[in-house]
């Protein structure tokens, strides 16, 4: 169920033997450039002084996404296949200091660097730190091949705003698709190497799941920051137990279409769909779009504003599939039960199914755990919809129930 890891780009390599000359560039210049870069980011789309992002100065992601068929109101007819772009762009060269900021995270979680397995915990805290040293890249455009026809699709993206983001929706008319298909569209002449994504093609109807991500399916430790430090950088993500088997027996009673929403910045990316790779069914990874520059940032990322957050991203969604079945899976430690319980209330024949991870395993847990929350959350919510778990072994019955709905219909 993998779709394999996330594809980057890196500059090409010159042959052995040669060299590329370059011309020194003084820091005055490289200022001047960066704020050019940001004032023109302002501007939009129309903005002169956009140009293409370069392989040899730019590193691109490129983030798996579901493409959809928008509803008319007036007559209910499904229009053309559109899908959402999302490309982050950021400068190479990323700052030089980055052994300090490693030991600092080392020493605030606690590594000694005697055992071995601590080097090992060095190096996976400089890889995951990485992306958020890069100085993002704003203005900057890509252009997209789909191979969904022949030829391919072409479809110019951009600019970058000011986070180095592209996040822009494009059509490919009336297609001849089923629902699940995948393509993987990629970057077009960006140099040697390949930088892609993939698409999957979801139908109007059917089902689909909306899922937490820490503490619903990866342990995180949210409610203590060491324990987000330390988990976000340093560990080797660790799956919920029990929770790999229940997404895979979703998978294939309700095929669904899957989306992962996060309040973890857009810097995770690679961390996070590696870890959903390994474990998960493949879906589309939904992040804050914008980028934390210290500790103390990152850490209130995890746990400021969540509910309004996952709304606003839950509204885009529900605009996206209107007439989707939609089971919301979250956990306790934050406002996963007010943000699904809210979008219940505006609408009703959308939200199917919730089920909220009883968490147990974190400290200073009680009061979030307590039955009158829940019920508090739920208040406005019928019995049958939503339900709390511990185990999710709990939880087979309840799918079975939900697979019940595609008999009735």
């Amino acid at each position: 169920m993998s779709h394999g890891d996330l594809a980057v780009a890196e500059a090409p390599r010159a042959p052995h033997g040669t060299s590329e000359p370059t011309t020194p560039t003084s820091p005055t210049e490289r200022r001047g450039s960066t704020f050019m870069s940001f004032f023109a980011s302002i501007l939009g789309s129309k903005n002169p002084l956009a140009h293409p992002a370069d392989p040899h100065q730019n590193t691109v992601w490129l983030l798996d996404n579901t493409a959809y068929q928008p509803v008319t109101d007036e007559t209910g007819e499904t229009q053309s296949w559109h899908a959402e772009v999302v490309a982050c762009i950021f400068e190479k060269g990323g700052r030089k200091d980055i052994g300090k900021i490693v030991a600092l995270i080392a020493d605030y979680i606690g590594l000694d660097g005697e055992r071995g397995g601590h080097e090992d915990a060095r190096k996976r805290i400089e890889l995951r730190i990485q992306p958020f040293l890069d100085a993002v890249s704003p203005s900057r455009t890509v252009t997209l091949q789909v191979p969904i026809s022949r030829p391919a699709q072409t479809h110019g993206l951009g600019p970058s705003d000011r986070n180095g983001i592209i996040s822009q929706t494009f059509e490919m008319g009336h297609l001849r698709v089923e629902d699940g298909a995948v393509v993987r569209p990629r970057l077009h002449d960006f140099g040697d190497e390949t930088v892609s994504m993939y698409t999957t093609f979801a139908a109007p109807e059917g089902w689909l799941v909306i899922s937490d991500i820490d503490d619903t399916i990866k342990r995180t430790k949210t409610l203590e920051p060491t324990g987000i430090i330390q988990t976000t950088f340093a560990d080797i993500p660790e799956p919920i137990a029990g929770m790999p088997d229940l997404y895979d027996y979703l998978d294939a009673e309700l095929f669904p279409a899957w989306f992962y929403l996060s309040a973890s910045p857009y810097n995770l990316y690679p961390f996070l769909h590696s870890f959903l790779d390994e474990h998960y069914c493949p879906g589309t990874l939904v992040l804050r779009d914008y980028s934390w520059l210290d500790i103390t940032g990152l850490i209130k990322s995890f746990t400021e504003k969540t509910q309004e957050y996952k709304v606003e991203r839950m509204e885009k969604i529900h605009n996206w599939f209107p007439r989707r079945r939609v089971l919301c899976i979250g956990d306790s430690t934050q406002k996963d039960p007010e943000a699904y319980a809210e979008m219940y209330a505006k609408y009703p024949e959308w939200i199917h199914a919730i089920v909220i991870r009883k968490v147990l395993d974190v400290a200073h847990m009680e009061e979030k755990n307590e039955p009158e929350r829940f019920e508090k959350a739920f208040e406005n919510v019928p019995d049958h919809i939503w339900t709390v778990f511990e185990d999710p072994r709990e939880l087979y019955d309840f799918v079975d129930g939900l697979g019940m709905e595609d008999q009735d219909l």
